[in-house]
């Protein structure tokens, strides 16, 4: 088996604060570009946003993205015009399949921050109707386990309903995996044997849960390896691009102190 890792660190993501919101960008966003970053296979957004109570992104359109917010603290206010209104809590994931085109705003509900991540995918197919689906995971369903959050239209497990149990569905060739790894706990992920090539692309990340943090990564400190020895440790905010063998098995084992929320994409 084979496995190569490129570090994403923290300190080296996009970063802006404007006061109302404080956000991080993996990839390139708005006004931070930066060459080597713009996507990763159908990856195309991963924003770590802070937002202060009473504010927000007000409404604006998209289209042609798959849009899924994975709340991480506080409570997120989501509209759009298919008429859906939610409040979204930790362990609350919503999925907005832009399609043809919609409208929505996201705003901190209530009197604290709130803490989510924001993932675009890019659709394997265009023109599709406008679509919305939640769905909910609870700590217990992630601790020292992967929890699918995430996976394709058309997957074993996935309905196209806008509530329902399971993973949410997305237009895109995208697996999201999320846990709570308490310290000294070891996850192996096996990624799918692949039918057009020999090799897959995934992409780990650390939730920073810690707190809001522009420097150096600290807090959670996990070490991903494979067989061949190969590895990264990462920490809170730090990800990394993973370029690893069709069927060959990966592992996540947190080395520090404190639990590690982690974000594990299988991309394609």
């Amino acid at each position: 088996m084979s496995i190569k890792f490129v570090p994403r660190r923290s300190d080296e993501r996009g970063n802006a604060d404007h006061g109302w919101l404080k956000t991080f960008h993996t990839f390139s966003f708005a006004g931070y570009q930066e060459d080597g970053h713009d996507h990763f296979g159908c990856l195309r957004v991963m924003n770590e946003d802070r937002v202060e109570a009473h504010t927000g992104f007000g409404t604006h359109g998209h289209r042609e993205f798959e849009i899924f917010s994975y709340v991480v603290s506080g409570e997120l206010e989501h509209g759009d015009s298919m008429g859906n209104q939610e409040i979204l809590k930790r362990g609350d994931l919503q999925m907005t399949s832009a399609g043809t085109g919609i409208r929505h705003s996201e705003k901190a509900h209530g009197s604290k921050p709130v803490h989510f991540l924001q993932i675009w995918s890019v659709p394997s197919q265009s023109g599709l109707p406008p679509q919305y689906f939640t769905r909910h995971f609870s700590d217990e369903e992630k601790r020292d386990k992967w929890a699918q959050i995430v996976a394709p239209v058309g997957a074993d497990g996935v309905v196209e309903k806008r509530e329902a149990s399971g993973p949410a569905p997305v237009h895109s060739p995208l697996s999201l995996y999320a846990s709570l790894i308490s310290p000294s706990i070891t996850l192996s992920h096996t990624l799918p044997a692949a039918s057009k090539t020999s090799q897959r692309k995934a992409y780990i990340h650390v939730v920073q849960t810690s707190g809001y943090n522009p420097g150096k990564a600290a807090g959670a400190h996990v070490k991903v390896g494979g067989a061949d020895g190969e590895s990264v440790e990462l920490r809170e905010g730090d990800g990394s691009y993973i370029m690893i063998d069709a069927g060959s098995t990966m592992e996540v084992q947190n080395i520090g102190d404190k639990v590690a929320e982690v974000l594990l994409f299988d991309v394609e």
